[in-house]
C-alpha cells in the first residue's frame, strides 16, 4: 500500500510543474521559421544571380542605360571590394567575413520562432550568398572574384541586389532590436520577467 504523499514533496512537485507547464508555454512559440528564412533567402539570391547574368550579357562594355534621368543609371563594374565599392584591396577578408555570416545566421535559425527575424535574416543571408558567389566564381580567382555591380545612384555609389538585400535586412535587424524582439519570439522584457 503506498505511503500517503508528503505534503511539502506535494507542493514542490506543483510548483516544479507549474514551471515546467510555463516554460512549455513559453517554448511553444508556434512553428519555427527556418522555412521562411531559407525561402527569403532563396527568392534573394536568384534575382541577385539573375540579375547579374542579365547585366553581364546585355550592359557589360556598353553604355550606362538612364533608368531615371541621371540619377539612376545601369553600368557594369566589377567591384573587388566590399558593398558600394569600399574596401577594394581586401577582396579575401570581405569572402571571409560573408562566409561566417552565413555561418551565424545558420546557428541561429536553429533556435529562430520570429518571422520578422526570419524575413531579416533571409534578407542577409540571400545578400551575403549572392555577393559571395561572386566571389567564389568570378574573376580573377576563387575567393577573389569581383562581384558585379551595376545600379548607381547620382552621387552615391554602385551595387546590387545583393547589397540591397544585406542593407534591408541589416535595417529590419535594427529595428527588431530597439522593439526588444528576438529570434526566438521572446521579448527582452519578457525575458527580463522570467529571469526575475
Amino acid at each position: 500500500m503506498a505511503e500517503p504523499a508528503d505534503p511539502a514533496e506535494s507542493a514542490g512537485a506543483a510548483e516544479a510543474d507549474g514551471a515546467g507547464g510555463a516554460t512549455a508555454v513559453e517554448s511553444g512559440k508556434g512553428p519555427r521559421r527556418i522555412g521562411v528564412l531559407l525561402v527569403v533567402a532563396v527568392l534573394a539570391f536568384l534575382i541577385d544571380l539573375g540579375s547579374k547574368l542579365l547585366v553581364v550579357a546585355r550592359l557589360e562594355n556598353h553604355a550606362a542605360i538612364k533608368v531615371v534621368g541621371d540619377v539612376v543609371t545601369f553600368q557594369v563594374i566589377r567591384n573587388s571590394g566590399a558593398a558600394f565599392g569600399m574596401g577594394q584591396a581586401l577582396t579575401v577578408v570581405f569572402t571571409m567575413i560573408a562566409s561566417a555570416v552565413i555561418v551565424v545566421i545558420w546557428r541561429i535559425a536553429r533556435r529562430l520562432y520570429s518571422l520578422p527575424w526570419a524575413i531579416a535574416l533571409g534578407l542577409l543571408l540571400g545578400g551575403a550568398l549572392g555577393n559571395l558567389t561572386d566571389r567564389l566564381f568570378r574573376a580573377p580567382g576563387v575567393f577573389r572574384g569581383h562581384v558585379v555591380d551595376f545600379i548607381s545612384v547620382q552621387h552615391f555609389a554602385v551595387f546590387n541586389l545583393a547589397d540591397s538585400a544585406i542593407v534591408c535586412g541589416g535595417i529590419l535587424v535594427v529595428l527588431l532590436s530597439f522593439r526588444g524582439s528576438n529570434p526566438d519570439g521572446t521579448v527582452h522584457q519578457q525575458a527580463e520577467k522570467a529571469a526575475k
